[in-house]
């Protein structure tokens, strides 16, 4: 049986989270019975070991020197890259921010701002500019619709190879 920290709470429903450091928390309401707590783990054995091997392959985290060069680094270049793709799609963000998320590559707010994670100066720069065209196409469909990728697509028809690229 695999370990696991248990969080209990006023929720109605069983949440599984593996963290970074492959420690498993398991959410559950207040009253449900740790025997079906511990069955319900039992039974997405699979689910947790997969998750936990994808985290082993993964590189490791960059330290801080790392994440402050990088947050130079796309200060500099980042914004140029936002104002050309700008241009190119006739669609304006009202500011840029570069943040250290973890996370998210970016994410666009529905009062037309624009995050983009200095991490992305680690990835090649085919995925930096689908990064940019997708939070930019947000500001036409605050969605993933299909007219949100028809969107995105018109600029880079090439989309889905680059977004593998951020998954390297």
């Amino acid at each position: 049986m695999t370990e696991y920290t248990l969080i209990r709470s006023d929720r109605k429903t069983l949440a599984l989270e593996l963290k970074p450091t492959g420690e498993l928390v398991v959410r559950a309401p207040r009253r449900l019975p740790r025997s079906l707590i511990d069955r319900a783990v039992a039974e997405r054995e699979d689910w947790i070991e997969a998750k936990r091997a994808a985290l082993a392959a993964r590189p490791p985290e960059p330290d801080g020197a790392r994440i402050e060069a990088w947050r130079a680094e796309a200060k500099r270049l980042l914004p140029d890259r936002v104002a050309y793709w700008s241009r190119v799609m006739e669609l304006y963000p009202r500011a840029v921010k570069i943040t250290a998320a973890r996370t998210r590559w970016g994410s666009c707010s529905a009062g037309g701002n624009i995050n983009l994670s200095c991490r992305l100066m680690g990835k090649p720069p085919a995925a930096v500019d689908y990064v940019i065209v997708h939070e930019l196409a947000h500001l036409r469909h605050m969605d993933h619709s299909a007219a949100f990728y028809r969107l995105v697509a018109r600029y880079l028809p090439d989309y889905k190879e680059r977004i593998k690229l951020l998954k390297g």
